[in-house]
């Protein structure tokens, strides 16, 4: 049960793929018909990694959608029953919407190109009144269960009917305040069953309507805000930046959920086979206990627990490190998995080649060469998309005056300097007017795409190295530091504090990326360039010439041969 078949009957001709639930390809599996990240998944599947069964929904139900206004398929919910009832057997005795065993499943987009957190996913949809009680009866775990039917209420508010997360948020801090505790995490489960209630109240108030019960409801109403997200103004936006077309659509991914706010040895994360800023061959990896994978990849938490992974679990810590290099030998690229582990199993949720500094891109490409991963004529055609000419390391050089102030998670090997602004769109008017700006916000969040994309760095209270905004900041060479403990931000008044200093809007910081460094005051930036790995890819050039040089000899061989032949007799 390793591989993905096409179901296309109960469809009307229209692709429907399984994973982890079926046997054989099947025709018309393609990464421009399943998407990007089902595709993956389904080749990671196909070399054993342990993958929850999924069925996916192809990209051309999505271009159906939007051509009928936003109007869902007429058989959607036909559809939609018979390939449950497929990934039901996959799982004997689970059952969407069991009062007993239920399953519960998570809807992900996935466009045949990756667009790191620029559409929406929708986890634990099936969580209802019935199904929770079911839960705790089927995994002993009432925190488990009323945490799950918590984020399902709040995400489904969001992503389906576009409420704003900050009256859930507010519930939340609330919740918090009256224990007296600092993270969701701590919760136990006569809190969290309070907060799902409170919940419930706010998405009628926002809403006009009750939460469904009915898990086939909140699956199709999930299944269409995905659809919807490929046309949010951060889409649009990224899709623009990156010049691809508007046409591809997404495909939806409906996957068996596995928990990762089950408890202690229970836990999301995210990890690339290799640094993305520097290109070390060395694990780079976020990872919160206790939690789902919306945590980190949303900019909204810090990723604290990373090194406790590999003290709390250290079995499950050397399979990510070896699943690391598995996808990497079967990709032939640097790669970013998403990972969930629930009772100390691992689970892969998500591979794709990972977003990347240009600096990390040309030490990887002359790496995996030497090592043999890829072809010398591998490496050079990738380099030949890289402006070599311009790649290079900016490090900070303090002027004279400027301060330490604290030290956050390094997210990038960038460094800048220049005035402060809190609204992306104050970022992208002061780059237009020629001006270098540092975006400070409370969280990193790929909505502020266009204001990342116009500030020399990025300054963030909350959030890991591997959320979404990171990864595209990191990507765009931006210098970006996350995490910072010791910021607050108030944005509305156009003010922070840094380490109990103030600073206002137009004040001067400067960040290193590669350290974490954040500075009071001007610095000017020293720019290095990559000699090391120049005269590397100079070398693999020669190889591949000479290389091809002998091919060319070779293949004259059996002519001269013959000429030699000729003359001979």
């Amino acid at each position: 049960m390793k591989a993905a078949e096409t179901a296309t009957a109960a469809a009307g001709g229209r692709p429907v793929f399984s994973i982890a639930c079926g046997s054989g390809a099947g025709p018309g599996a393609s990464v421009e018909t399943m998407g990007f990240k089902a595709f993956n998944l389904w080749r990671m599947s196909r070399v054993g990694l342990r993958v929850p069964p999924a069925f996916v929904l192809g990209t051309g139900f999505c271009g159906e959608y939007l051509a009928a206004g936003s109007r869902p398929p007429q058989d959607l919910r036909a559809l939609l029953g018979h390939h449950v009832r497929q990934l039901e057997g996959a799982l004997p005795g689970l059952r969407l919407g069991s009062p007993r065993k239920p399953l519960l499943v998570s809807v992900r987009s996935g466009a045949p190109v990756s667009m790191p957190g620029m559409m929406e996913t929708v986890l634990d949809v099936g969580a209802s009144d019935t199904t929770v009680r079911g839960m705790m009866r089927l995994t002993g775990n009432p925190r488990l269960a009323w945490d799950s039917y918590r984020r399902l209420v709040q995400s489904y508010a969001e992503v389906v009917h576009h409420c704003p997360a900050a009256p859930f948020d507010q519930a939340l801090a609330r919740a918090l305040a009256r224990d007296g505790l600092h993270s969701a995490r701590d919760l136990d489960f006569r809190s969290l069953q309070g907060l799902v209630r409170e919940s419930l109240g706010l998405f009628s108030e926002l809403t006009g309507e009750s939460f469904p019960q009915d898990p086939v409801d909140q699956l199709e109403g999930a299944i269409a805000g995905v659809w919807d997200s490929w046309s949010a103004p951060k889409a649009v936006a990224y899709r623009a930046m990156n010049r691809l077309s508007d046409t591809m659509g997404t495909a939806v991914t409906v996957q068996t959920m596995v928990f990762g706010n089950a408890g202690g040895t229970s836990g999301a994360g995210v990890g690339f086979s290799r640094d993305p800023s520097t290109g070390e061959n060395a694990l780079y990896l976020d990872f919160l206990f206790n939690a789902q994978g919306e945590d980190i990849v949303s900019g909204r938490s810090r990723s604290t627990d990373t090194s406790r992974l590999a003290e709390t679990l250290p079995d499950t810590h050397a399979e990510v490190a070896q699943v690391a290099r598995t996808l990497e030998r079967e990709f032939g690229d640097m790669q970013e998995f998403e990972f969930t582990i629930q009772d100390a199993r691992l689970y892969l949720l998500q591979t794709r080649a990972g977003k990347r500094t240009p600096w990390a891109a040309l030490h990887i490409l002359v790496e995996q060469a030497d090592e043999g991963l890829i072809t010398a004529t591998a490496a050079l055609e990738r380099a030949g998309a890289l402006d070599l000419a311009g790649i290079g390391r900016r490090r900070l050089v303090p002027a004279p005056g400027a301060r330490l102030l604290c030290r956050g998670e390094p997210a990038g090997a960038g460094a800048a300097s220049g005035e402060i602004v809190f609204d992306p769109q104050r970022a992208c008017e002061a780059a237009a007017a020629g001006r270098s700006v540092i975006l400070v916000r409370e969280s990193t969040a790929t909505e502020d795409i266009l204001g990342i994309a116009a500030a020399g760095g990025l300054l963030t209270a909350a959030g890991g190295r591997t959320s979404h905004a990171a990864v595209v900041a990191r990507q765009l060479d931006k210098a970006c530091v996350v995490g910072c403990a010791s910021l607050s931000v108030d944005a509305a008044a156009r003010r922070c504090v840094i380490a109990g200093e103030t600073f206002r809007e137009g004040d001067v910081l400067a960040l290193d990326g590669a350290s974490g460094e954040v500075v009071a005051g001007a610095a000017e930036i020293a720019f290095e360039r990559p000699a090391d790995e120049l005269q590397r890819l100079e070398e693999l050039r020669r190889r591949a010439g000479a290389a091809a040089g002998a091919s060319s000899a070779d293949s004259h061989a059996p002519v001269r041969a013959r000429q030699v032949s000729r003359r001979a007799s």
